[in-house]
């Protein structure tokens, strides 16, 4: 499976959060250690706040902070509110026009695998993705 550039953006963004737990940080300065396109962040960082990812605050003092603690959002949760598509073939569609959709045992095969992709996803917390922080944040120059 490929992931789009939305939920890449999205895990480095809670990765640099769960990293700093009690620290703020901007939108601003998260692109600038990532080297990434502030505009875009933040649709990310929206699109995180609005389904309880981060919790973002207005004003001097303010800033983005993970909403809950990084042992309780997993990779496989995350991808699942940030991805927008898993239809891997044409038949996941609802309209489709192969001829053999009916028969074909490749959508389910399909399907078995996309659900054990997401299922070691689940597994997978942002706390142990953060276990050292140094480290992660070393490598960002911070």
């Amino acid at each position: 499976m490929r992931l789009t550039t939305h939920t890449d953006y999205a895990l480095r963004v809670l990765m640099y959060l769960g990293a700093r737990p009690d620290e703020r940080a901007t939108i601003e300065e998260i692109a600038r250690v990532y080297g990434i396109s502030q505009n875009h962040l933040m649709k990310v960082v929206n699109n995180l706040a609005r389904h309880g990812w981060v919790e973002a605050q207005r004003g001097r003092g303010g800033g983005l902070k993970l909403a809950r603690d990084a042992s309780e959002i997993t990779v496989g949760a995350v991808i699942r509110t940030t991805e927008e598509d898993f239809d891997q073939v044409e038949c996941f569609r609802a309209t489709n026009s192969c001829p053999i959709t009916g028969p074909c045992l490749l959508k389910r095969s399909l399907a078995d695998a996309m659900d054990a992709y997401l299922a070691v996803l689940d597994g997978v917390t942002l706390a142990s993705l953060v276990r050292q922080p140094r480290q992660l944040l070393a490598a960002l120059a911070v």
